[in-house]
């Protein structure tokens, strides 16, 4: 029995005993090694029709997505269409944020690597018309700057709205068009769509979210996230095998299954170089390449990227040099235990690869003045407040702002502990995660950022 073979069935035995104890109401997963795909599925797409998951379900890949528009960017810069050191306005001329000196100085390559400085995290519903990338990135000129184009790494998916519409103006149509015409029809996809008029046409799973931790986990109220930010994750969806074959294209120097030439293998190479390193990783990767996030993993290299959308999670790692990548999707529940008990074991048995633990504080916490992180961050999404009480402990105040609010976030209280350096966990973890937060920057003593994937910006 080939070691696939084994991870078929280890699949089958395990995958259904993981969702049952995560409260994941679906999932399905597909594992490329030795130029063969083994995938499978279990659970349902919607808990409130039964309807059962199957390897050939189309879920959301979320920000996934990028990794697809920064493809579509590198075939231009291919074609000589398009240069990415070039500044953003040399495509869109209209291209405008509150900074000025900033908007005219942005690149292509800043986008690709979230390196770009405005706010990433704004979502505007833009209308589901094929101008709604065009609209959406006419409302960005009231976006505020984080920091100078180049500065720092922070997470940024109204960049990728940018360049999706770099794309559709360089092309001459629509977003969605250029993902169908250019990456899925060259790859030969069966079980893939740009959105819900084409998922419909094949068994689809919708979202689930909590009411409460404790709850089980129901159908979301809608769907997908708005369409204007589509080029950044918000309805691309498909089955893993179909998620897989564009991978398969990275690793095969850009060509398709049948030898169609997608992407130039200088192209597929640059993406994968390092261009910025994140700050404090956790979930995230450790630096970033052009639309690939990298992890620093003893074994070997390794990138790819996460996704998540209205109760609908993915999650992607290659191994380039063993040749074996992973793509999960789940569709709600406790997606992070789910990834953090399939992945170590997928990746040491098929690649050698030693998928580090996500930090956890430690036994005995150190007590750190906490003078320099005292204060209010502010970002589209959230307002923190950082505090210190009388017997040195450190709390972390998050009241949700706009997309967040609206879907249902709620103000938190938690207790972050020192790690090491500028970096602090939060106590009690999150769907088992500690998510590192880092404090980055110093003005008159005082740190300018709370960074945890994202730079939030000292208000106050």
């Amino acid at each position: 029995m080939s070691k696939l073979s084994e991870i078929h069935d280890w699949l089958q035995v395990r995958l259904p005993e993981l969702l049952a104890e995560h409260r994941v109401p679906g999932a399905a997963i597909a594992v490329y090694a030795g130029g063969e795909v083994v995938d499978h599925a279990a659970g349902v797409l919607n808990t409130a029709t039964g309807v059962t998951a199957t390897p050939d379900s189309l879920f959301q890949i979320g920000s996934i997505t990028k990794v697809w528009t920064a493809t579509l960017v590198m075939q231009l810069a291919d074609e000589g269409a398009l240069d990415l050191d070039a500044p953003v306005r040399r495509y869109l001329p209209e291209f405008a944020l509150a900074d000025e000196a900033a908007a005219g100085a942005v690149t292509v390559r800043q986008l690709l690597c979230h390196t770009a400085g405005f706010e990433g995290d704004i979502f505007t519903d833009t209308g589901p018309g094929d101008d709604c990338v065009e609209k959406y990135v006419a409302t960005l000129g009231t976006t505020t700057q984080l920091f100078p184009p180049g500065e720092l790494f922070s997470y940024n998916n109204a960049g990728y709205c940018v360049l999706g519409r770099i794309v559709e103006v360089l092309r001459g149509k629509p977003y969605d068009t250029c993902l169908r015409e250019f990456l899925f029809t060259p790859l030969g996809l069966t079980h893939a769509a740009t959105g819900p008029y084409e998922a419909i046409l094949h068994r689809a799973a919708v979202g689930h979210l909590q009411p409460d931790p404790d709850a089980d986990p129901v159908p979301a109220p809608i769907w997908a996230l708005v369409r204007s930010n589509v080029a950044a994750g918000a309805m691309l969806a498909m089955r893993p095998r179909d998620l897989l074959a564009f991978v398969r294209m990275h690793l095969d120097g850009g060509r398709a299954a049948d030898g169609t030439a997608v992407l130039s293998p200088a192209s597929v190479a640059a993406m994968q170089q390092r261009q910025v390193t994140v700050p404090c990783s956790g979930l995230m990767g450790d630096a970033w390449g052009l639309g690939w996030e990298q992890f620093d993993w003893p074994g070997g290299v390794v990138f790819g990227h996460d996704g998540g959308t209205i109760g609908q999670s993915a999650f992607l790692r290659i191994a380039p040099e063993q040749g074996v990548a992973i793509a999960l999707n789940v569709n709600g529940g406790n997606p992070i235990a789910l990834y953090t008990e399939l992945f170590p074991h997928l990746l040491r048995e098929l690649a050698g690869i030693e998928m580090p633990v996500m930090p956890v504080p430690p036994a005995e916490p150190s007590h750190v003045d906490a003078a320099r992180y005292l204060g209010t961050y502010a970002s589209e999404v959230a307002e923190l407040v950082v505090s210190q009480d009388g017997d040195g402990r450190i709390w972390l105040a998050q009241t949700p702002r706009g997309i967040l609010a609206e879907l249902g976030g709620k103000a938190e209280r938690s207790e972050l502990v020192h790690l090491h350096g500028d970096v602090f966990l939060p106590a009690v973890p999150h769907y088992g995660v500690h998510l590192p937060h880092v404090f980055v920057g110093d003005e008159d003593g005082k740190a300018q950022y709370v960074h945890s994937g994202r730079a939030t910006r000292r208000t106050a």
